[in-house]
């Protein structure tokens, strides 16, 4: 192809068949998206340490595969990008955090094994806020992850990197991951799809509580049928994590029959009676709801019951953080950033009663969301409570002029669903007041997930048609012409490229 651009820009699901097809080989592919890479990602920080030349060993074995006719995985050949909370062997893992610097793993962890076992060439890694903490992918290491429509704004996090790396199409797929939002938020800022799993669909080997079901791994791409393909490579149970369970999927949606959108029948929420929403925002999401009444056979405000909603996450939150953080904080507590040391002292200040209460708020919670479908298929409301606003920001302090107690109340929006454990995704439709990115949650029955894909997919195609919802593309050109420095929090940048654990170790500051 004489556009390199035409090339990174088709879906994952295309690429593939391109690939199986041999009308392009991995090499070339490969080489499109480094080139890519290398082009938009000073200007946006999406993507860290990096594995060029371990991706081209990797493409040039999967052309020889394809070419002796091998059967091969359904991501063969396929760049991906991996979440930096995600350990890989031989490529650098820093969290985001000085800590962990210097650390390259020796192994992958279940998600990272499962995607390269499919066939998936990992060409580096995402940008993450420090430890994952927070929803603005800044950290002390690689410094911040601008917006691919305006890189003076943040990308939303904890999976910003992937959602920006996407959006630029430097990569087919990206990893991302979810427990308050930190997969859907950037998704929705971005302008792609990313899906919240159920627990336990996809499983998670770096929980230290593996009981939880509120942090989730998941898929993330530029349409739906790109977030099940990668999905379909990940499911299934694993002895890793307590939560998994069976399960098996086609690679494709080709076959199923398509969701008819007018027989869908839809409930919606502003705000699920506890979120503080920005006025314009909810102005945005009902004119989103308007396009869509007239398309589906049930389109009305939900009557929900989310009281204790936020004291509950806070207390399952902070339960998550002690367990993750408590060698590094009682080793060096001034190592740690702002964010994951306020997460620890809330939770070591907590008591057996707190716990409990929060538990078994959890549970009626998840009892009384699980009613509304009996009458609904899918549940929708807006993805994030604002437009995107200055990565330099820290978080988000007031909506609407109400304060925020905390630097995470502002995702309330997804956190509360976090809570119920359904499935959510969140779906590019359109853009908001400012002309940035809008995202629809979309949230499905108990361990729906592939009926809230399909349900999805048939939006998707509906919004295709429309201005008001079609899924925005950032502009490349003008995104060349910011001078933003989005690397100015960082002391001691580590190297880029990590081919093996040896040089990485050797390397890395």
């Amino acid at each position: 192809m004489n556009d390199r651009h035409e090339l990174t820009r088709r879906s994952a699901v295309a690429l593939r068949a391109l690939l199986k097809a041999r009308e392009i080989s991995a090499v070339e592919l490969l080489d499109t998206c480094i080139a890519r890479i290398e082009a938009l990602n000073p200007y946006v920080n999406a993507i860290t340490a990096t594995s060029f030349e371990r991706a081209r060993i990797e493409a040039r074995a999967a052309d020889a595969a394809l070419a002796r006719g091998d059967a091969v995985g359904p991501l063969h050949g396929l760049p991906i990008g991996i979440k930096d909370l995600e350990e890989t062997e031989g490529i650098l893992t820093t969290y985001g955090s000085p800590l962990y610097r210097a650390n390259v793993p020796t192994h992958d962890n279940t998600l990272v094994r499962r995607l390269r076992a499919a066939g998936a060439i990992v060409v580096g890694k995402t940008n993450v806020p420090e430890m994952g903490a927070g929803a603005n992918s800044f950290n002390p290491v690689w410094g911040a992850t601008g917006n691919p429509f305006d890189p003076r704004l943040n990308a939303g996090g904890s999976s910003g990197g992937s959602a920006a790396a996407l959006a630029l199409d430097m990569v087919p797929l990206a990893s991302g991951s979810d427990t308050g939002g930190s997969l859907r938020i950037p998704a929705a800022k971005c302008g792609v799809v990313g899906l919240r799993t159920s627990p336990g669909l996809v499983p998670s080997d770096r929980k230290p509580l593996g009981w939880t079901p509120i942090a989730v791994v998941g898929p993330m791409g530029r349409t739906v049928e790109d977030a099940w393909l990668q999905l379909a490579a990940t499911v299934g149970q694993s002895g890793n994590d307590p939560l998994g369970y069976p399960f098996a999927m086609s690679p494709t949606m080709d076959g199923r029959a398509p969701t008819d959108v007018s027989k869908l029948r839809i409930g919606y929420t502003e705000d699920f009676g506890v979120c503080e929403v920005d006025d314009e925002i909810r102005a945005v999401f009902h004119r989103k709801i308007d396009f869509l009444r007239r398309e589906v056979d049930i389109c009305e405000p939900i009557e929900v019951d989310f009281d204790g909603a936020h004291r509950c996450f806070d207390v399952l939150r902070a339960e998550a953080f002690v367990a993750g953080l408590q060698k590094a904080y009682e080793t060096d507590p001034d190592s740690l950033g702002p964010n994951p040391r306020a997460n620890y002292k809330m939770g070591i200040g907590l008591g057996l009663a707190d716990c409990v209460r929060a538990h078994g708020d959890q549970t009626r919670l998840f009892r009384r969301f699980q009613t509304l479908f009996d009458r609904y298929d899918v549940i929708l409301s807006p993805t994030t409570p604002v437009s995107p606003f200055p990565w330099a920001q820290p978080y988000l302090k007031s909506v609407n002029g109400v304060a925020l107690e905390n630097y995470y109340r502002w995702l309330s929006l997804t956190y509360v669903v976090t809570l119920t454990t359904n499935p959510a995704l969140s779906l590019p439709c359109g853009v908001d007041h400012r002309g940035m990115p809008f995202g629809l949650q979309m949230i499905g029955p108990f361990r729906g997930d592939l009926a809230l894909l399909e349900a999805a997919r048939a939006f998707e195609t509906l919004f295709a048609s429309s201005d008001e919802t079609r899924r925005p593309i950032p502009d490349a050109a003008k995104l060349r012409a910011s001078d933003v420095d989005l690397k100015s929090i960082v002391t001691h940048p580590p190297m880029l490229d990590a081919l093996s654990a040896s040089n990485a170790s050797a390397s890395a500051v």
